[in-house]
């Protein structure tokens, strides 16, 4: 029975196969793959006896059910059943290998409705058909339009009240889907919306294309730290070009808000804690998911996600209370926003937490004030999930139909599948909303099914010949793989790394050796079953069976009988031990908020029982955070911040393992030293009693009692298997004018012995001023590539933009007075000097 089985399957709504991937190294293991939408499913124990198997699972979508497998086999043949949560039990038929492609049956059927010569039409043009358009409809097509529903009864959070998207489509009460991950669903409601809808409009399909649609990326707060914003912008186009072939048309994402606390899930979605990084990578990101136009059908509309101040969740906790000032908000939490929507992003997507009192979904201030008038913000504003419904929930509505009235006045376009909008034609008819709003609000929706030619062509994007071209497909399987490498942090290396290629066993123990979960949160891939382990990246790089050892010693949060002890005895065996820990890819994401961001209670035993062997221990992390070490940080020889890498993970990391890449990746989220130091990060503002080198043994300053103020690792910190010198730091002029500008360049040199990168980091600080600046702020950085021996300059030009900042009585401006201006390999350890703007 080990190898590849599949299953066709027909439902009311589509045809599916089911793929059965069966394999056996110490014990069997089963992957169970879903075409053409994903299965989201964990199996935890498999069992086989004679030619058949029985295993359990679960779905994080349906905490607390157990999912369960049932198979016999014959030779080329098998039956059986499978239980899932969200499904009921399904019998299951089938045979041996993987089974026809469902796209291929597409490509003659989708043929017929595609047309052909359709060119983009100009802003006028665009302009003039939506007002032709919008005065043949009626209140109620505009309502349809503003409204979201998913393609079918599952749901990403409580169950909806809603009709089927069938009806909804059909009477025009739906002008957009989410969660249409089969293409020939998305054909199916397209020719429904074009055929039977009142005025035969096209829908747009959403979906969260976070870091991959079929070829899977590290995510975002592993891909940050590569400080490599070409390559975020073209994982992100090739997400979109594989998205788009399936008929996706609407990103709901980038997310790019700035955070600064590891306990929130949601880090993993990000580009951690620094304003001016994260505003490059949200421009990069648009740029990557939207191309050069949007009429391009290998692009999709990218959504800014959350505005605002989403990371800012009291406690870390998802959904929480958020409270800033004003001056927080724009100098920490605006820019990654105002970057993206410079860069021409065409949504933008409101936040679940307060702002001053008010939920950001009824916030006339944050949507219509800053956002559209301030901002010039003219695109697609679409609720988050149930977030309108929330307004009410959060204290700030009587009911649905006042919270619905409340967003609209805020400007928010589109309520995503909820349906408290359908409350809007009463209120019109009462008097109490007007018009005239729907008319903006349809406006731009129309506008944007224009931009993207689904208007003059509603079936341009679904392209099964792409899918098969496209999906997973082997360059784009080297952009994730190279994108990994680069996102890789080493941490800590006391000389056993790299790996030398020949010579002594290696034992890889721990539930992350040979694990495939390695893709990480918010990804739909059907291609799961296709990660590269750990083990078989090692494996790749020649490391023969009797040199490499494995042991899970446990799983990520339970233990496995006996396990401990094989671990044990495995590392005996060994002259190197890769422990390999980590969090599960449910641990991150949207509610997966942690108290305890330590590893998990059973790794850190196992970990105890490896370390005190004796023998070199390199820690491979897997996770979506920063976590504590404390405690094992200074046991193990070396640590690689592998966080989750996507597809190729395990090829990419043997790659840094055994030196075939160099680590380049720097942190771009501080990890504490201890979880009671939550939020740390580096660009804070000092005290009126910061605690210093002098000062430390003192009481009365701002200090723990029991321990240091300082992360384990700050922020841009990550080391190298060579040596990076920099030379002290010359300013061509200490002074500088509000109009002039100055240039800071450092010589950096490579004293090791390989080849190397290193991205040097400029940092400023405004000494004072009409308030209070960060201790340091990010400003620029350079990478450089250098061979052992080779010396290069980095230069930065500074100029009086680059200090600005907003106070509530002057706005954006730089002040003039004395800055210390830093250049390093990270935020903690840069040399400095002085100049004054005047």
């Amino acid at each position: 029975m080990i190898g590849i089985w599949h299953s066709l399957i027909e439902t009311s709504h589509s045809r599916l196969k089911i793929q059965l991937v069966i394999e056996k190294k110490e014990i069997y293991t089963l992957g169970l793959v879903m075409e053409p939408f994903p299965l989201p499913l964990t199996i935890t124990s498999v069992t086989v006896e004679g030619n058949r198997l029985d295993a359990i699972g679960y779905s994080v979508m349906a905490p607390g059910e157990e999912a369960a497998v049932k198979l016999a086999f014959d030779d080329d043949t098998f039956l059986g059943e499978i239980r899932l949560p969200f499904m009921g039990t399904i019998s299951l038929q089938g045979s041996k290998g993987s089974g026809p492609s469902l796209a291929e049956a597409m490509i003659s059927e989708v043929a017929p409705y595609r047309k052909a010569d359709v060119r983009e039409r100009s802003e006028d043009e665009i302009r003039d058909a939506v007002e032709d358009l919008l005065g043949r409809m009626t209140i109620a097509d505009k309502v349809g339009q503003m409204s979201q529903c998913m393609a079918s009864s599952f749901s990403f959070g409580g169950n909806v009240a809603s009709d089927p998207p069938e009806k909804l489509v059909a009477e025009g009460s739906a002008g957009s889907i989410l969660g249409a991950f089969d293409s020939r669903r998305v054909f199916e409601l397209q020719r429904i919306a074009v055929e039977q809808s009142p005025h035969g409009i096209p829908l747009l399909f959403n979906a969260d294309i976070i870091h991959g649609h079929q070829t899977i990326f590290p995510v975002p707060l592993a891909w940050s730290c590569s400080w490599d914003l070409e390559a975020i912008k073209q994982a992100c186009a090739i997400a979109a070009k594989e998205a788009s072939a399936s008929g996706i048309t609407y990103n709901h994402g980038p997310m790019v808000d700035v955070t600064r606390d590891a306990r929130w899930g949601r880090a993993v979605e990000g580009a951690g804690e620094d304003p001016y990084l994260g505003a490059l990578i949200a421009k990069a990101q648009v740029e990557g998911f939207q191309g050069d136009s949007l009429f391009d059908p290998e692009t999709i509309i990218a959504c800014l996600k959350h505005f605002i101040a989403y990371g800012a969740a009291e406690a870390g906790r998802d959904y929480n209370t958020v409270d800033i000032s004003e001056g927080t908000l724009r100098n920490v939490y605006l820019p990654p926003f105002q970057a993206g929507i410079e860069a021409g992003a065409g949504s933008v997507m409101n936040s679940f937490n307060l702002y001053e009192g008010i939920p950001v979904a009824a916030s006339r201030f944050l949507l219509k004030d800053l956002l559209r008038d301030e901002l010039g913000f003219d695109g697609i504003l679409i609720s988050d999930y149930g977030a309108i419904e929330e307004i009410v929930q959060h204290g700030n509505a009587k009911d649905a139909k006042e919270a619905a009235k409340k967003a609209v006045e805020a400007t928010m376009d589109i309520e995503m599948v909820t349906r408290s909008y359908d409350h809007l034609p009463t209120l019109i008819e009462e008097g109490q909303l007007s018009e005239a709003l729907l008319d903006a609000a349809v406006r731009r929706i129309l506008a944007y099914k224009f931009k993207c030619g689904l208007m003059d062509d509603p079936f341009r994007y679904i392209r099964p010949e792409k899918e098969i071209e496209y999906h997973f497909n082997s360059a784009h399987l080297l952009a994730s793989r190279e994108l990994a490498r680069k996102s890789i942090v080493l941490l800590k290396n006391d000389g056993v790394l790299p790996l030398a290629k020949k010579g002594g066993k290696v034992a890889v123990v721990g539930p992350f050796g040979d694990t495939k979960d390695l893709l990480g949160p918010w990804q739909f891939s059907r291609h799961g079953h296709e990660t590269v382990t750990l083990r078989q990246g090692l494996e790749a790089k020649g490391l023969e069976a009797d040199r490499l050892l494995f042991a899970e010693g446990c799983g990520v949060e339970c233990e496995i009988e006996g396990g401990l002890e094989q671990a044990a005895e495995r590392a005996k065996q060994a002259d190197l031990v890769i422990l390999a820990l980590g969090e599960s890819s449910d641990m991150s994401g949207e509610a997966a908020s942690r108290m305890d961001i330590a590893l998990p209670a059973v790794q850190r035993r196992l970990a105890e029982e490896i370390v005190r062997l004796g023998k070199p221990v390199v820690l491979v992390l897997t996770n979506g955070r920063p976590l504590v070490l404390d405690g094992l940080e200074e046991r193990v020889d070396a640590i690689l911040e592998t966080w989750f890498l996507g597809s190729q993970a395990g090829h990419a990391i043997a790659d840094i393992l055994f030196g075939d890449s160099n680590p380049s990746g720097k942190l771009t989220m501080s990890f504490p030293a201890k979880v009671g130091q939550v939020p740390v990060y580096y660009n804070r503002f000092n005290t009126g009693r910061p605690v210093t080198e002098a000062n430390k043994e003192q009481k009365f300053v701002s200090k723990y009692l029991d321990g240091s103020n300082d992360p384990l690792y700050p922020f841009g910190y990550g080391l190298s298997y060579t040596r990076f010198d920099y030379s002290d730091i010359r300013l061509d002029r200490n002074r500088l004018t509000m109009d002039g500008s100055l240039v800071a360049s450092v010589t950096v040199s490579n004293t090791g012995p390989m080849s190397g990168e290193e991205t040097v980091q400029l940092y400023i600080r405004d000494l004072y001023g009409s308030a209070v600046r960060p201790i340091k702020e990010l400003k620029g950085f350079r990478k450089l590539a250098l061979a052992p021996g080779e010396s290069r300059e980095a230069s930065f030009t500074i100029a009086a933009a680059d200090l600005a900042f907003w106070t509530p009585a002057n706005g954006y401006r730089a002040e003039p007075g004395e800055f210390k201006l830093y250049i390093g390999p990270n935020s903690r350890d840069a040399k400095e000097v002085e100049f004054e703007l005047i």
